[in-house]
């Protein structure tokens, strides 16, 4: 499951992140580019969450809390 995951997440990654970046490629390069990406990044986020512990979950959930305040501010708060 976690596989086909990360193929399906990683193939809209890597069509997201050329676009973003401007980049013109294959298809195949595109998905193997987020594929790849998504997978070191799983690998490294896992590690990150069994070395530290739910810290990270509280620094995303304040990261994440930090963006939506921004977001309001920006555009619902006139």
């Amino acid at each position: 499951m976690n596989f086909v995951m990360i193929l399906i997440v990683g193939a809209a990654a890597g069509f997201l992140a050329t676009r973003f970046m401007r980049v013109q490629l294959d298809v195949v390069t595109t998905v193997l580019i987020g594929v790849v990406g998504a997978g070191v990044s799983w690998f490294v986020l896992r590690l990150i969450y069994r070395l530290m512990g739910s810290g990270v979950m509280l620094i995303g959930a304040i990261a994440g809390a930090m963006a939506l305040i921004w977001l309001w501010q920006k555009y619902f708060n006139r």
